[in-house]
């Protein structure tokens, strides 16, 4: 299959170029800059331009395009950023496809659009499936929007999937390196209470689940999330696997005021249910949070 994938150089994007590739799909990368090389394409979503030939030459498009939100505080200016970079390549890409859909019956008919399970809100200890309504939080509001910039798509009959994502954890860094980086000193953290669920996937069975979803039946919001544990429990496998002695607790008072906003990503209690990936037949690797915690451990062991 050729694939299209914009967002291709953040920590899924990389991960999952490569696992395509290696799983022998031909990858089309879209980049903000002059390309470089045979296999890039230049774009510009604040411009609104794509070069339509090369996305009607591939047979799906992947969306990971977004700035990145714990980079920076979420500042008012933050926000209308962190917005404004997901709705604009999720619509561009959309009506690129609906356009191509109208007039070229070998344009892509799959979207496979990133979104994210804090469309939910914090929701306690209540199991989350794919059909439970969205929440009133920030970044609620922004998955809202985000996968709303897919109608047109949709409307042209392109299969289009918003690739609801848990917390990745990954042994480069992402959402899992304030947990991993104490670890090498002999420290878990805990993060508040630790009473909140977290709900999780590894890097791995992050990109394996993308390519799944490129030919299995499935449209609309998927969760993308291997388990939900509570997060003691998750900081608890990972003190073992690094063999730490000590946990440290960061009340969650700290954290709201360093995190601001993007505390409630933390804090906040999503247990999500991946019950559309699961009816789809996709059986991640890493299932439990012992086996999670023992791949980063190796994975933190191997790497250069």
């Amino acid at each position: 299959m050729r694939v299209l994938v914009a967002g291709s150089s953040g920590l899924i994007g990389t991960s999952l170029v490569q696992h395509l590739r290696e799983s022998g799909h031909d990858v089309v990368r879209l980049v903000r800059r002059a390309p470089r090389r045979s296999d890039e394409v230049a774009w510009d979503p604040v411009a609104g331009s794509v070069d339509t030939d090369a996305v009607a030459s591939c047979d799906a498009v992947v969306d990971l395009a977004g700035v990145n939100v714990a980079s920076r505080p979420l500042t008012a200016a933050r926000k209308r950023e962190v917005v404004a970079s997901r709705v604009r390549t999720a619509g561009l890409l959309s009506r690129t496809l609906a356009a191509l859909a109208d007039r070229d019956d070998r344009a892509p008919r799959v979207l496979l659009q990133a979104s994210g399970i804090g469309a939910y809100g914090d929701r306690g200890d209540a199991s989350l499936t794919e059909d439970e309504p969205l929440g009133d939080t920030f970044f609620a509001g922004v998955v809202r929007r985000w996968e709303a910039a897919t109608a047109p798509a949709q409307e042209a009959g392109v299969r289009v999937v918003h690739l609801r994502t848990g917390i990745v954890l990954s042994p480069h860094g992402g959402a899992a390196a304030p947990l991993l980086l104490p670890l090498r000193a002999g420290i878990a953290t805990r993060l508040g209470s630790g009473r909140q669920y977290w709900s999780w996937i590894s890097l791995l069975d992050e990109v394996r689940a993308i390519e799944h979803l490129l030919s299995a039946p499935v449209h609309g919001p998927a969760n993308l999330v291997a388990r939900a544990d509570r997060h003691g429990e998750l900081v608890e496998a990972l003190r073992h696997a690094w063999g730490a002695r000590l946990t440290l607790p960061v009340p969650a008072p700290a954290l709201r005021v360093a995190l601001g906003d993007f505390a409630s990503e933390v804090l906040g209690s999503v247990n999500a249910d991946p019950a559309v990936l699961r009816g789809s037949g996709f059986v991640p690797q890493h299932r439990t949070a012992t086996a999670v915690a023992r791949w980063l451990r190796a994975s933190r062991r191997s790497a250069p």
